[in-house]
């Protein structure tokens, strides 16, 4: 049965796009943190090691959104190993032997990436598509990883630098 929600049905495989993209952005920056949380070490492994947990388990929220946001307007969520390795359009390094100081930079720049795009996509969808729900989502999705973005920052930032 044809999803019927008021967005022309053409229109539909490119919001799919979008979102399965992101699922797959998603999934890569859990991954990620995940690894971190692992393998973080040195000074602040218990404050980061906490941090890298909580921001895991609200990107495990964001992806299952996603996936359910997808479903809804009737494309589906790409959800196999073959197909998020096959799109995901970022990549960072492995945590182990990693200094905490890089985890936290590599974090901010997936962060910020996410940003970029969400930026993007969440126009796309409203002007392009005229799919003003999914907008609405990616801007509020946008909104945390600047905020959490922001969050990892603080604790790498040179304090001159705010200063200066």
């Amino acid at each position: 049965m044809k999803t019927n929600i008021g967005i022309d049905q053409d229109k539909l495989p490119n919001i799919g796009q979008i979102l399965n993209l992101l699922l797959a952005d998603e999934t890569m920056l859990y991954l990620t943190t995940r690894d971190y949380h692992w393998n973080v070490t040195g000074n602040e492994f218990l404050s980061l090691h906490q941090q890298f947990e909580a921001q895991y388990g609200q990107v495990a929220k964001w992806i299952d959104e996603i996936a359910e946001r997808a479903r809804a307007i009737g494309v589906g969520a790409h959800g196999s190993l073959a197909e998020i390795a096959r799109t995901i359009r970022s990549s960072a390094f492995a945590g182990t032997g990693m200094p905490a100081s890089q985890m936290v930079a590599a974090l901010v720049a997936l962060h910020e990436d996410l940003v970029i795009r969400l930026r993007a996509d969440s126009e796309a969808c409203s002007v392009s598509y005229g799919d003003s729900g999914s907008a609405d989502f990616l801007t509020g999705l946008m909104e945390w990883h600047e905020k959490t973005a922001w969050l990892l920052r603080a604790q790498i930032e040179d304090d001159s630098a705010e200063t200066g």
